[in-house]
């Protein structure tokens, strides 16, 4: 989803028009994980109903700005589990309720 883009490369497909509609879309013709990045899509997902799973990294960092991940309102979730990654990271998952 792009509100700028007008084309996009190999291997990649620029969704316009219904959200709502091009994600079941894609849910219903392909097998496995569709990743999402950013905060605002991620609420648009949310306010449709369309997410899963929230999957959440915890690194030693400190930041200063940014978006907070949930855009809007925390949707009600349940952690499912958590996972180790290397040393340092902490994945968890939580799906929503």
């Amino acid at each position: 989803m792009s509100r700028t883009l007008k084309s996009v490369g190999p291997n990649a497909s620029l969704i316009e028009g219904d959200l709502a509609a091009a994600i079941r879309g894609l849910k219903a013709q392909h097998e496995g994980e569709i990743e999402v990045a950013g905060p605002e899509l991620a609420h648009s997902l949310t306010e449709l109903g369309l997410v899963d799973e929230y999957r959440l990294y915890l690194h030693p960092v400190v930041l200063g700005h940014g978006k907070p991940f949930f855009a809007g309102p925390r949707p009600p979730l349940r952690l499912v589990a958590s996972d180790r990654i290397g040393e340092n990271v902490i994945r968890l998952t939580y799906v929503p309720v």
